[in-house]
């Protein structure tokens, strides 16, 4: 019995050399291809897993903006922080006010009090105009 190649799962010698000969060498990037450091691949996942586990704290939601801003950013929240941006909430809320800035660690946040929800943060470079409207109250923490 003979055995036909064409017919089979395997590759002929002449198939595998074209496959092998015509991949791209290390380091070259094929069109459309872009390069992404790990840097940057680590700055999102760390950004990712600070927003998960503020998430899964409960004291304060965030909405997907500032889940968004959070990652573009590169801000990643300690759980001492977290805890002192509730506490500011909290204190926002016994206030009265609805719509709150909180200021913290060079992090600006605005937070709607009623529902404990985070609508947007910011780095110390985005708040250098220092205009911040649609809030009727601030916490410097």
């Amino acid at each position: 019995m003979r055995m036909r190649i064409q017919d089979s799962n395997y590759l002929s010698p002449s198939q595998l050399k074209n496959q092998y000969i015509n991949q791209n060498p290390a380091g070259v990037k094929a069109p459309g291809e872009t390069e992404v450091s790990f840097q940057d691949i680590l700055r999102t996942r760390t950004a990712q897993e600070s927003f998960q586990r503020v998430q899964e704290a409960g004291s304060l939601k965030f909405s997907k903006h500032a889940a968004s801003r959070l990652a573009d950013r590169q801000i990643t929240l300690s759980d001492s922080q977290m805890e002192r941006l509730s506490d500011g909430t909290r204190k926002a809320g016994e206030k009265g006010i609805q719509e709150s800035l909180v200021l913290m660690d060079q992090l600006a946040f605005i937070v709607n009090i009623p529902n404990k929800t985070v609508i947007t943060a910011m780095d110390q470079a985005e708040t250098n105009e220092n205009i911040f409207t649609n809030i009727d109250g601030a916490v410097i923490i």
